[in-house]
């Protein structure tokens, strides 16, 4: 999966053939994250599209981030790098990282499952993320005088990572099979 020109495309790993082509008018990709079974782009105004990996035909979903094409259009290129995230190895949610907010979307079907506001005064920077175990690690810089400890956020598919917090339920309807508690009890 690549940015050829104003295109996504999907390639054949062994062969190099070039599966699907994927296009909007008057809009360019800025940044692709491959998935199983989804090709995720963010597009010079702001959209950021889902397309079925394998045939490039159908887009399963897309989603407007407020103030992103914005942010876009400020910025030079390199910008989008790492604004889009995947929170989970099987891609089941996807996280869209902006200076103002991180929003987090459940990958079957686009829906928004939350949305974590920057601290006043600070700020995410996507290009400065990081993993370890099931966490994305979030530069959030706060300027001068702040602790590093508050210029680090970490987040995975159930949102900020806090002690005592409630799991939301981020699976389809009907399925409560994710509801897991998150922070272990005393013992």
């Amino acid at each position: 999966l690549r940015i050829r020109g104003g295109a996504v495309e999907a390639y054949d790993g062994a062969g190099g053939r070039r599966h699907w082509t994927h296009t909007r008018a008057g809009r360019r990709p800025l940044a692709v994250r491959p998935a199983p079974g989804h090709a995720f782009a963010l597009w010079s105004d702001g959209l950021v599209t889902d397309t079925a990996r394998t045939t490039g035909r159908t887009v399963h979903w897309h989603r407007a981030v407020p103030g992103l094409s914005r942010w876009l259009a400020a910025g030079g290129p390199g910008r989008a790098a790492g604004v889009l995230q995947a929170l989970d190895r099987a891609a089941r949610m996807l996280a869209v990282v902006t200076p103002q907010r991180i929003a987090a979307y459940r990958t079957r079907d686009g829906d928004l499952r939350w949305v974590l506001p920057a601290e006043p005064g600070c700020a995410f920077d996507a290009r400065r993320t990081a993993r370890t175990g099931g966490a994305l690690l979030v530069a959030q810089p706060c300027g001068a005088g702040a602790s590093w400890t508050a210029e680090l956020v970490a987040v995975d598919d159930l949102g900020r990572i806090v002690p005592d917090r409630t799991p939301l339920r981020n699976g389809p309807p009907g399925d409560h099979a994710r509801a897991r508690k998150v922070v272990a009890g005393d013992r």
